[in-house]
């Protein structure tokens, strides 16, 4: 797989992707961020994919991140610091996406096209849409 090696914390890539956690930034750009293989992976499989991929030093063979890579407009090899800075959790992802944001308007979409569907307006906590996510899924 061939993409660049970032280190510096200073790189402007790396400040962009870092920048994603604001949503001022995700509305300007159009774009969201995407933490851990699992998640990226299952939105590859779902036709969505990354516009960037972010992995940690090691991790270029592994099967699903060459999955991701072959997909990626770009794949960026990053320290492990760099991985530190960008994710938000304690133990940071060891593979981040960035993605398209994608949206439909509720008149576009066909509720006779699937079993279920989930309308939320004005999300303010994120532990409620875990929720909603997860009692959906079981």
């Amino acid at each position: 797989m061939s993409g660049r090696t970032i280190t510096s914390l200073a790189n402007p890539t790396v400040k962009a992707v870092r920048a994603l956690h604001m949503r001022k930034v995700r509305d300007e750009t159009g774009a969201f961020l995407a933490e851990g293989l699992k998640i990226i992976t299952e939105a590859i499989d779902s036709k969505c994919y990354p516009k960037l991929l972010l992995h940690g030093p090691g991790l270029a063979d592994h099967p699903l991140v060459l999955k991701a890579a072959a997909r990626a407009n770009e794949t960026l090899e990053v320290s492990e610091a760099i991985l530190g800075k960008i994710s938000r959790r304690d133990n940071p992802q060891t593979v981040l996406a960035v993605f398209e944001q994608r949206y439909s308007a509720l008149e576009d979409l066909n509720p006779r096209t699937s079993n279920c569907w989930v309308a939320l307006q004005a999300v303010r906590d994120p532990g409620n849409l875990g929720t909603i996510i997860r009692t959906l899924d079981a």
